[in-house]
């Protein structure tokens, strides 16, 4: 699953790009109206509209908003519909991306996340030239301060963990790929009364591309930002690991 910690890697990305991320209501209702046309419009019986609708109360979304982007899940009212779609490809330093799309337009959204990969010196690729590296998994994010190792490994694992290993300040538990499993193992941490810092599915690389270049890194991550910035994305994966002193002086412009 690569040789470093992959939290820490999205974490300092997603500072980055997180920093001129401005469109969240509109990635979440999009999320939730997707999440209630296939598995219905109650949380209860839908683990992945409970998460969207959970993102939506972290983001401090209206309430009114979340129902009536359910309704129209649902078909109780009109509405655009959405459809998914990931695409593929490559970007500055042969590092692989992933990007996983939410549109009402296939046509218009590959135009423009092809054009997103161009002008920064990468290209998009066939499906399945890059997800080969990738494995789909739950990941739940805990920090070091709240709970020992072993306490950890013992509850995680009794819950239905795959693993669990040390990164930095923070564990990582690893979970299926399947949400009803990451929200069992997530509400057996927090019944010891330790809160996640995350849980979400993922997809974590294989292996990693190391990036030592100072503008090859820039490069990625401006390209990476401007996915992530993209109206229609949902999640981009990637497999860098840019180097801690590089990613510092990005962190510092």
């Amino acid at each position: 699953m690569g040789g470093h910690s992959h939290w820490a890697g999205i974490k300092h990305k997603k500072a980055l790009v997180d920093a001129k991320k401005g469109k969240v209501f509109t990635k979440i209702l999009r999320e939730i109206t997707i999440a209630a046309k296939m598995s219905g419009g109650n949380p209860d019986q839908n683990p992945r509209l409970r998460k969207a609708v959970d993102d939506a109360r972290a983001a401090n979304m209206p309430f009114d908003n979340v129902k009536r982007a359910i309704m129209k899940g649902t078909g109780q009212l009109p509405g655009v519909s959405y459809e998914e779609i990931t695409y593929e490809g490559y970007g500055p330093g042969s590092v692989a991306v992933i990007v996983e799309c939410t549109t009402d337009n296939k046509n218009r959204t590959f135009s423009e996340i092809r054009k997103i990969f161009t002008s920064h010196g990468g290209n998009t690729g066939t499906a399945g030239c890059v997800s080969y590296m990738f494995k789909n998994k739950g990941m739940i994010v805990v920090k070091k301060e709240d709970i020992s190792e072993d306490d950890l490994m013992n509850l995680a694992l009794e819950a239905g963990a795959e693993d669990v290993r040390t990164a930095g300040d923070v564990y990582e538990v690893i979970t299926n790929p399947d949400m009803n499993e990451l929200e069992s193992v997530k509400k057996a941490i927090e019944a010891k009364g330790v809160t996640p810092e995350s849980a979400d599915l993922t997809m974590i690389p294989d292996t990693e591309v190391s990036i030592t270049d100072e503008h090859t890194a820039e490069t990625l991550m401006n390209m990476l930002e401007a996915l992530d910035d993209h109206d229609d994305t949902k999640n981009v994966y990637d497999n860098s690991n840019i180097d801690e002193a590089v990613m510092a002086k990005l962190e510092a412009k």
